[in-house]
């Protein structure tokens, strides 16, 4: 029974790690916040295009409301933390084992839809350890080559299109991810969009110093970062648009008066229909993005992991 906590977030309460890492991502993405200029309207195809305006939301003019858009799988097919190890990978970060090992942690997240305290922990040590002596800028140049190798053409058009609504109507847009809070800032620059709360690494002098901020930012600490976001800027909530994938992202979705249900898991389907949410389904393999590991991989590790995550996770069922 402890998976359905996340059916109902008064169950998981923020802790106070929660509250750190959402009032640290608040206060990067506002010293990270685009300027106010928007560039030109990306092409997108007629159906994207129609999906958007059908909406009655968002508001044109309404400065008080915002939209918060998940990343992974909402906007970006896959994780986009794992497409950056496949980056780093290239480019001799790490060895091969640890690639295996990586790819091990995102199969298991992903499959199981539930945090284990352990594993959570490994994944983050194991992440952190991977950045730790390095620059945060030479972290932010290589992110920007890894952007156009493998993320650039992952994008949701169908996703991209609602984000792109809400700046058409004047409306500012983050991302919201537990991914790393400079990866998530490049994909928003890249996106258009106003800006980004992610996972904030700490570093001194410019240097990751292998700790993060508080915790990664996820679920509970997702709708802190939001909370604390909307405080700062001025935003009311119930005005202000979510949208997310996952079941985990509930806190975050129940913050605001619209609450979107994109390319949703199982639970959040029943989750959102139950409160008559809005969905969104962009996919063409149903049942294989389901499960949300990235699809085009190309590491022969991953097959391993996922294939013992699905058998760990019937066992602990």
């Amino acid at each position: 029974m402890a998976a359905l906590g996340w059916l109902t977030p008064r169950r998981r309460p923020a802790t106070a790690r929660s509250v750190l890492a959402g009032e640290a991502a608040a206060e990067a993405a506002r010293k990270s916040t685009l300027p106010d200029e928007q560039p030109p309207g990306t092409e997108q195809g007629a159906a994207a295009k129609a999906e958007a305006e059908e909406a009655s939301f968002p508001v044109v003019g309404d400065e008080r409301a915002a939209a918060f858009f998940d990343l992974d799988n909402t906007v970006m097919q896959g994780a986009a933390i794992f497409h950056f190890g496949r980056g780093l990978y290239k480019r001799k970060f790490f060895q091969r084992r640890e690639l295996t090992r990586f790819a091990w942690q995102q199969a298991w997240f992903r499959l199981a839809g539930v945090e284990d305290p352990e594993h959570m922990q490994d994944a983050r040590d194991s992440a952190l350890s991977i950045v730790k002596g390095h620059r945060v800028s030479e972290l932010m140049s290589i992110g920007e080559e890894i952007y156009d190798e493998y993320m650039a053409d992952r994008i949701w058009p169908g996703t991209r299109a609602l984000a792109q609504a809400h700046l058409d109507a004047g409306q500012r847009v983050w991302l919201v991810t537990a991914a790393p809070v400079e990866t998530a800032t490049i994909i928003a620059r890249r996106l258009g969009l106003t800006g980004a709360l992610g996972t904030v690494a700490e570093s001194v002098g410019g240097v990751y110093t292998g700790r993060l901020v508080g915790e990664p930012l996820h679920g509970p600490a997702k709708a802190e970062a939001v909370r604390a976001l909307a405080a700062a800027e001025g935003l009311d909530l119930d005005r202000c648009a979510a949208y997310s994938d996952s079941h985990n992202d509930i806190p975050m979705l129940s913050l605001v008066g619209h609450p979107y249900a994109i390319n949703p898991d199982a639970k959040l389907r029943k989750h959102a229909r139950a409160l008559d949410w809005r969905l969104r389904d962009y996919r063409t393999g149903r049942k294989a993005a389901k499960v949300g590991i990235p699809a085009a991989a190309g590491v022969g590790a991953i097959a391993g992991g996922t294939a013992a995550a699905v058998a760990l996770h019937r066992r602990r069922r």
